[in-house]
């Protein structure tokens, strides 16, 4: 514009009207951005948790005091193009089996085994087992082998710690099924609820804390030996915990739930004998189906 106007010796009004550029748009001075603090500590925090989405991160610039509208995180983060990349699955159309009305900690713990590898090539079983109403992740135990004794030692460990649930939730698996664990089962009055073959999901709540360990945990480090594989185990429990925001329970930790709702030291099932609810009476309302699932209540 500047060329024309010095070349062939016209106005600026002139210039723009023969280049058909509005005056407005050629004068225009772009703004600062504003932005520039939040941006920057936006991709800081996406590098350190790459597989957090924007509503997660937002949760965690809230906690470290930037107050922002989540539209403005999602912007910034569309544009510094930090989505998370996700494989679509085709789903199958079928009716979801009821789930038991869960209204108390210890009410139902559920476990299952996830495998990974060393360097070596060497596999590594990993034992974990969560709290189904706080979503706490109470154990991740990993070893080259893992029977059915090594399971009730880390049940019987987290009884000590957290009191006995009142039912233990897992697959069929050799490890869950055998004479040892009926026993154990018995001896301690703990129902044992084996869900159907081939149906992971109606074991689901251990089934998502798979894809959150697999996703942010495992796929993210390479491990060199076992006592690697622990204390990164360890590390990520004590996050998911404390750290990471669970979007089921709007957002807070599962420690911070268990704080609001009253459980802050669970040791037992004698301690609560008033039944409690989500926030608002929100709870979770379900039933057990016992024609789609096998209860093996013992004692």
């Amino acid at each position: 514009m500047a060329f024309v106007s010095v070349e062939f010796r016209l106005s600026e009004r002139t210039a723009c009207k023969l280049l058909g550029v509005e005056r407005s748009s050629y004068r225009y001075e772009p703004r600062p951005d504003r932005n520039i603090e939040l941006r920057e500590a936006l991709v800081k925090l996406a590098r350190q948790k790459p597989r957090y989405g924007y509503r997660r991160l937002h949760v965690l610039l809230q906690r470290r005091g930037h107050e922002v509208n989540v539209k403005r995180v999602y912007r910034l983060y569309s544009e510094e193009r930090l989505a998370v990349r996700r494989r679509k699955r085709k789903h199958l159309v079928r009716d979801r089996a009821l789930a038991p009305r869960l209204i108390r900690p210890n009410q139902e713990w559920a476990m299952d085994f996830i495998v990974d590898g060393l360097a070596t090539g060497r596999m590594v079983r990993i034992l974990s087992v969560v709290d189904a109403y706080t979503r706490e992740c109470l154990a991740l135990e990993a070893d080259t082998s893992l029977g059915s004794g090594r399971v009730t030692r880390v049940l019987e460990r987290l009884i000590e710690e957290r009191g006995r649930p009142e039912n233990v939730r897992s697959d069929n698996g050799p490890e869950f099924t055998s004479r040892r664990m009926l026993g154990w089962a018995e001896d301690w009055k703990v129902g044992l609820v084996h869900i159907q073959p081939g149906r992971p999901m109606q074991n689901g709540h251990v089934e998502s804390l798979h894809g959150r360990l697999r996703d942010e945990c495992l796929n993210a480090h390479w491990f060199r030996t076992l006592n690697d594989v622990r204390s990164t185990l360890a590390s990520w429990r004590q996050e998911y915990n404390c750290e990471r925001p669970h979007s089921s329970l709007d957002y807070r930790t599962p420690e911070e739930f268990r704080q609001r709702t009253g459980y802050a030291d669970v040791e037992s099932t004698e301690r609560f004998p008033h039944l409690h609810s989500l926030d608002g009476g929100c709870e979770v309302i379900s039933k057990l189906n016992q024609n789609r699932e096998t209860l093996v209540i013992n004692g």
